[in-house]
């Protein structure tokens, strides 16, 4: 392949790119504007975005799960700006953490602590925390085993225990440590107790700022999937084609031209790209790649794990239950995992002002018991998981929409890295199918790291040669390489 390379650089290139979210969608519209022949299949009839699109519901907009936008790459930012302009606004960050019937405030602040937990509780968390310190671990292996080793058994289990368990449904011991390195990296317990005593301190230096503790970040005025529109119509603009409804099937590659053909909905066929960008799960693009990966490879993908999700939008009057932004629910009690209050990200997402809308969101697998319930019967059942918090009163409910939502998240299993390079040794002569985004890479991360990726992918499709590793991009959109090249703005 790396023949073709000079051939390819004395004329237009074609990419096809798997998925319009935000890996895909950052590298369509970058690609395009410089100069490049590009197509995007998107096998969703209506929206853009992936699960970063902004759904709508007689006028109500909604996200799937809640978007913070927040970096600490200049670059993300300034393609945020560029996009959004004024719909960009800045919000100050509300949470907390519910658990045996108290709230908990989120960052956490050490007077509020003491109050919910008693102080009985609090002495027993910190000294559980030291005894762990004068008592390491020898060997962490899995979530549980690294948290503990960072916060305390007494901490993890009012903390994280709980909710980590109902977001991946398995127990935290089967998770790999590399879910709790990335989602709350540079977290302890003396971090966030000096957060608590000096919250200003946290705003210093953005560098230094750990990003669980973030307490303002950007949000479009219509929510994240207005982004995606307008990137997406920003593409098209400068002349990429997206195919909406539009299922990748297959993948066919001629060693012969060096190019690769797009199967789609199993019948119709587009030829003649030089590259693919694919933010698919791995698990369904392996299976479709030709000439064959081989059995080993097709059984790692098929083998991933991907945890799903539903969001039961509720409708209510406004009765200023809460203000916060999103609550998070580490009781056992209910089942519900995290309840998002959209008109406190921006009013805009919400028609009539004496209404709410609150998401409630529920970590599924496929064909378990809350996923095989009737809309209907979730309606209820988040309905009255509500009144059991508290948070509203029967009189209130005025409208309901259930949104279901397959694949949103890979699972950080025990064994899942191993099953991914597997894969990545396989693609490893395929130079020009690259991988991209959330699911395409099974990374969990935020949609910052997804747009970093695609902009790597970018800039060496542009160049024709490899001169970033997509793979050494960290969860803080960071290129993590010492001594590589320096990164130059892409896009125009």
């Amino acid at each position: 392949m790396k023949d073709n390379k000079h051939a390819q650089s004395s004329r237009i290139k074609s990419v096809a790119i798997l998925g319009a979210g935000p890996a895909g969608l950052t590298a369509a519209y970058l690609l395009a504007a410089n100069g490049c022949s590009v197509t995007v299949f998107e096998k969703d009839k209506h929206y853009v975005g992936g699960i970063s699109r902004t759904e709508e519901y007689k006028g109500f907009l909604f996200d799937i799960g809640g978007h913070r936008f927040f970096s600490k790459s200049p670059e993300v930012v300034s393609f945020w700006k560029m996009m959004l302009k004024d719909d960009l606004l800045t919000c100050e960050r509300k949470s907390r953490i519910y658990y045996h019937q108290r709230f908990f405030k989120y960052p956490l602040e050490i007077w509020d602590i003491l109050k919910n937990l008693g102080l009985w509780e609090s002495t027993a968390s910190v000294f559980s925390y030291v005894w762990q310190s004068i008592k390491p671990l020898k060997k962490i292996d899995n979530f549980e085993d690294w948290v503990i080793a960072r916060f305390g058994k007494r901490l993890y289990k009012v903390f994280f225990k709980t909710y980590t368990e109902k977001v991946w449904g398995i127990p935290c011991n089967q998770i790999s440590a590399d879910w709790a390195a990335q989602r709350i990296k540079n977290l302890t317990l003396r971090t966030a107790i000096w957060n608590a005593m000096f919250p200003s301190s946290n705003k210093s230096s953005d560098k230094k700022l750990v990003k669980t503790l973030v307490d303002t970040f950007f949000y479009p005025t219509q929510g994240p999937g207005m982004l995606w529109k307008k990137c997406a119509k920003a593409a098209k603009e400068n002349g990429a084609l997206i195919e909406m409804g539009a299922t990748v099937s297959g993948l066919v590659f001629s060693d012969t031209d060096q190019h690769w053909d797009v199967i789609v909905n199993n019948k119709q066929r587009y030829s003649g790209f030089d590259y693919v960008i694919s933010t698919l799960p791995i698990s369904e693009l392996i299976p479709g790649v030709n000439p064959t990966l081989g059995d080993h490879v097709i059984a790692a993908a098929k083998s991933l794990n991907y945890r799903d999700f539903i969001l039961v939008a509720l409708i209510l009057r406004d009765r200023q239950q809460f203000s916060d932004n999103w609550i998070y629910i580490h009781d056992p009690s209910v089942k519900v995992g995290r309840i998002q209050n959209f008109k406190a990200w921006s009013r805009d997402m919400v028609p009539d002002q004496s209404l709410v809308c609150l998401g409630m969101e529920y970590f599924v697998n496929q064909g378990d018991e809350i996923w095989e319930k009737s809309n209907e019967d979730l309606a209820k059942m988040a309905f009255n998981e509500l009144l059991e918090l508290k948070l509203a009163s029967n009189s209130d409910l005025v409208d309901w929409h259930v949104i279901r939502q397959c694949k949103a998240y890979p699972v950080y299993d025990d064994n899942y890295s191993a099953k991914v390079d597997v894969i990545r040794n396989a693609l490893a002569n395929y130079e020009s199918l690259i991988l991209i985004g959330r699911n395409g890479m099974h990374k969990y991360n935020n949609q910052d790291h997804s747009m970093m990726t695609a902009m790597l992918a970018v800039k060496n499709i542009i160049a024709g040669e490899n001169l970033y590793d997509v793979w050494k991009v960290n969860q803080d959109a960071e290129y993590i390489e010492e001594g590589h090249h320096e990164m130059q703005e892409t896009h125009a």
